[in-house]
C-alpha cells in the first residue's frame, strides 16, 4: 500500500499557514477546525510544520504566554516528508523513528496532502481486516474429501 492510497480515501483538504502569521491566530484556527497540524508555506514552498507539540513547547518556553510569537518562531523547520509513492511500511517506520504524528506529502515541490499517524494506522488495520476476511472466506470454501471432485485427492 502506498501513501497515495491514503490520500485518495482521505480527500484533498489542506490547511496551511504562513510563517509570519501570529502563533495565536494559527492556534485559534487549529482549535476551530479541530486539527492537529498546519503545513507552513512560504512563497509556494514548504517552510515547516506546526503541530500542537511545537505550540506547547513554544508556550512553555515563553513562560506560559503566546505573546508576539510568530508561526516561524514555533514551527518545525525540517519536517519529515514523504511522497505519494512512498510505501506505507516505510512511512510507519519513519514516523515511529521521529515520533512524528503528521507528515506532509510532497511530490517534487508540490504539497499533495498531509497524513497523520492515525491515517497510517487506520489504513494498516483496514488492510488487515480485508485480508482476514479473504482468508476466512477461502478457508470456509476449502474443499473437503466428501465434496472433492472425483479423481481429485486432497
Amino acid at each position: 500500500m502506498k501513501v497515495s492510497d491514503i490520500l485518495r480515501v482521505k480527500g484533498n483538504t489542506l490547511f496551511t499557514v504562513k510563517p509570519e502569521e501570529p502563533l495565536f491566530e494559527a492556534m485559534s484556527f487549529m482549535a476551530e477546525k479541530d486539527i492537529g497540524s498546519l503545513v507552513v508555506m512560504a512563497k509556494g514552498e514548504l517552510a515547516g510544520m506546526l503541530t500542537f507539540r511545537e505550540v506547547i513547547q513554544r508556550i512553555v518556553k515563553n513562560g506560559g504566554q503566546v505573546g508576539n510569537t510568530t508561526v516561524n518562531d514555533a514551527m518545525d523547520k525540517q519536517p519529515l516528508t514523504c511522497t505519494s509513492e512512498t510505501d506505507l511500511d516505510d512511512v510507519r517506520r519513519m514516523m515511529l523513528d521521529r515520533h512524528a504524528r503528521y507528515m506532509p506529502v510532497m511530490d517534487e515541490r508540490m504539497l499533495m496532502g498531509v497524513i497523520s499517524f492515525y491515517d497510517v494506522a487506520k489504513a494498516v488495520v483496514d488492510g488487515q481486516n480485508f485480508e482476514n476476511k479473504m482468508l476466512k472466506a477461502y478457508i470456509r470454501d476449502w474443499p473437503d474429501e466428501a465434496n472433492a471432485e472425483p479423481g481429485v485427492k486432497i
